[in-house]
């Protein structure tokens, strides 16, 4: 796909419009397909994504919500010859789509911004809030942690208030604080054991403090919207910084004399680096720098898509601040900074491997493997492995998403003649 290129559609079998009314629009979010058949599926002879490596004419076996070893006593068998299967997606930096979001939306509205995103393949989604005043955080934090706790959502990562002025993006510059620990741990309660990622500008007064007060709460703190040192960095990690939010994207540029955070973030093994793959936010050398010196364990891949993810061009809100989206890319109507982004990780997936040449077994991992294993649900999401969920996407060759599953049930039905039959009889 050109770097222009843009997908506004959801996938084959699953297309329908964000801008739906509020009745459709909740329908769509609260319903799944049934898992077709009852007595177990097995899906033979994809291309096969498998924490190995690829495997060509693979199989894999879905008995009820979860992946298998052995199929089941008569056990429906399809033929998916010709297309890929991989583990459904996980996305890390996400804050809504299908004119929903996260930050601000009421339940119904999240639902539906979550079920945009699962009809791109993304199974497990960390719902992420932007800058705003601490109260108004809190009480959104409370709403998420509820829909964490029903298992729609997987958690809730805080990109602001805590961050650096000069380097805000499309954060309200107004309602900006230092990260006083205090402050951090109001916002960990306020999300009841859901705080799954706070993200610092860690150079502020209070910011090495309150990476300590993360880390030793089990939460990810991330160095971002920041103006940091190459030093001031180094430290940051030392005191248990472990994530770069959206890596060359809202702080210092890589210098020969001053290389600032992104070397820092790079070199460091300790560190994940999340990467827009969209197009307008890296340069695709940029993104192979990153692969380069970050190797492939440590990508992951993020959306950072606002509500305007799924939908179309038009005028929206990312917090307080107006948006404009034009050509599927979203700026602040004040200023210009892009804003977040439209994208879904469907679209990643295709450029990194059409587009940026990854191997697709690395671009898998940065969507999947990753970020899951980041979050510490490794053990349920994130490879095709028995044992795990039954979260797994099914592609054409060409890298167009033709069918979602999500735990045993699918979300986006492939339009293969197996299927629908099956579909009928359950």
């Amino acid at each position: 796909m050109a770097a222009n290129e843009r997908e506004d559609t959801a996938p084959s079998g699953a297309r329908g419009s964000a801008q739906s009314a509020a009745a459709a629009a909740w329908a769509r979010a609260t319903t799944t397909h049934p898992q077709p058949g009852s007595n177990g599926l097995v899906l033979s002879g994809a291309r096969t994504v498998l924490p190995t490596g690829v495997v060509d004419k693979g199989r894999v076996v879905v008995d009820g919500t979860k992946i298998t070893a052995d199929a089941p006593k008569n056990a429906q068998v399809v033929d998916v010859t010709g297309h890929w299967l991989l583990p459904g997606f996980v996305d890390i930096h996400n804050h809504g789509g299908g004119g929903a979001s996260f930050s601000s939306g009421t339940a119904e509205q999240i639902l539906t911004g979550v079920h945009t995103h699962r009809l791109h393949g993304t199974t497990t989604l960390v719902a992420s809030t932007v800058t705003d005043d601490m109260d108004v955080l809190a009480r959104q934090a409370g709403l998420l942690s509820e829909l964490a706790e029903q298992g729609e959502i997987a958690g809730v990562h805080f990109e602001g208030p805590f961050i650096s002025p000069c380097r805000k993006g499309a954060h309200s510059e107004a309602l900006l604080r230092d990260p006083d620990p205090a402050e951090v741990r109001k916002l960990i309660d306020a999300a009841r054991g859901h705080a799954k990622m706070v993200t610092l500008a860690t150079e502020l007064p209070g910011g090495i403090e309150s990476v300590r007060l993360l880390a030793e709460h089990g939460v990810i703190a991330a160095v971002g919207h920041t103006d940091a040192t190459y030093e001031q960095t180094v430290e940051a990690i030392d005191a248990g910084a472990t994530v770069a939010t959206h890596l060359f994207n809202a702080m210092p540029a890589l210098g020969h004399r001053t290389p600032g955070p992104i070397a820092a973030l790079l070199e460091d093994e300790r560190v994940t680096v999340e990467l827009i793959n969209d197009g307008t936010h890296l340069h695709p050398a940029a993104l192979q720098l990153a692969f380069h010196h970050a190797g492939p364990d440590r990508v992951a891949f993020i959306t950072d898509a606002m509500d305007a993810a799924g939908g179309g061009d038009g005028r929206y809100l990312l917090g307080p601040l107006e948006v404009e989206v034009t050509d599927g890319v979203a700026r602040l109507v004040e200023g210009g900074s892009i804003a977040g982004s439209t994208l879904t990780l469907d679209r990643a997936l295709r450029r990194a491997v059409t587009v940026d040449r990854l191997p697709v077994e690395h671009a898998v991992a940065a969507l999947s493997a990753n970020p899951a294993r980041l979050l510490g649900l490794y053990d349920r999401v994130g490879s095709l492995e028995p044992g795990k969920d039954a979260d797994l996407l099914l592609l054409d060759a060409d890298f167009t998403l033709k069918g979602v599953m999500r735990k045993g049930a699918w979300v986006v039905v492939p339009e293969l003649p197996e299927l629908a039959q099956l579909t009928e009889l359950a």
